[in-house]
């Protein structure tokens, strides 16, 4: 398995970013997930990062290497995510649960799958078309499905939710996949910092037109001037599969030479550290990847 990713997270005009974002992958399957602490609940960088942690800690547990049911496990972890917010705030005795949106995406055997809450979005963009792109659970969303059907009343607030990590009812997952990629696809996770800032024509003209180490910071400060001083935080991680160009090489993964046992991830281990930047770029994560290949490169060659 070989692919691309790049991936970034800005603070808009917002007091914190609750945004979070990782990836992690065993020789033949990859994770990828993205996360968007809901405000006006309490701990909204807690409940994006608990969500991540879930789905990650799932993941290595599971994947060996690969995972059986992907779509069955994208739902049961992004499902004991919201267990673990649930929990999280009844021994702390909290008056109100911290609460996430999240989307997340598998890719294992030339297959992508994926499953989200909330209006996080994935997009898929195969040859600067749009192929797949998820349905917020909103009520503006709602409202615009079903307007061919029921008269819309007045516009509903984009930013108001029916269902979303660490609920007090049973939180609503949607599924998808498996879908067949094919070299060259994108998938692109992001935050509604995104998307509610740029038309969907825009962000798939621009991912179409540059190699993802451009393309996605564009796309992100394209996103913070179009939404002015009061933006949202703004957070996309974007996959291509077995795309690697010449000039992105270096920055590509391949999961070929990893052994069976070996787990690599992005996604940040503790909650109880230093708080993390408001702006993850790649340096940091390149370097661990760029570790773990040496890792791995050390044992090969002690075998031979």
């Amino acid at each position: 398995m070989r692919f691309v990713v790049y991936q970034v997270s800005r603070k808009g005009g917002r007091e914190k970013n609750e945004d979070r974002m990782g990836y992690c992958y065993t020789r033949d399957a990859g994770l990828f997930a993205l996360a968007d602490g809901m405000g006006g609940h309490p701990e909204g960088e807690v409940a994006s990062q608990m969500a991540l942690q879930t789905l990650a800690a799932r993941f290595q547990h599971e994947a060996q290497t690969e995972l059986k049911d992907p779509t069955r496990f994208l739902h049961d972890a992004l499902i004991a995510g919201h267990h673990q917010l649930l929990r999280y705030a009844t021994e702390r005795a909290l008056l109100d649960t911290p609460r996430t949106t999240a989307v997340a995406c598998v890719l294992q055997g030339h297959s992508a799958y994926w499953a989200h809450c909330g209006d996080s979005r994935l997009y898929l963009v195969r040859d600067g078309k749009l192929i797949v792109r998820t349905r917020d659970h909103s009520y503006m969303e709602l409202q615009t499905t079903l307007s061919h059907v029921v008269p819309l009343a007045e516009r509903m607030n984009r930013n108001v939710l029916f269902t979303c990590l660490g609920s007090p009812g049973k939180p609503m997952v949607d599924t998808a996949g498996p879908l067949r990629l094919q070299p060259g696809d994108r998938l692109l996770l992001c935050s509604d910092g995104l998307w509610g800032a740029l038309s969907d024509a825009v962000i798939c003209q621009q991912m179409a037109r540059q190699p993802l180490s451009d393309a996605v910071p564009d796309l992100v400060e394209q996103a913070l001037r179009s939404a002015g001083p009061k933006s949202d935080n703004v957070t996309v991680l974007c996959v291509e599969w077995e795309g690697a160009e010449d000039g992105d090489a270096r920055s590509g993964v391949s999961t070929q030479n990893l052994g069976e046992q070996v787990f690599a991830s992005t996604i940040q281990a503790s909650m109880l550290g230093d708080a993390p930047s408001d702006e993850l770029d790649d340096a940091e994560i390149e370097r661990s990847i760029r570790e773990i290949n040496e890792a791995i490169q050390r044992s090969s060659q002690r075998k031979h």
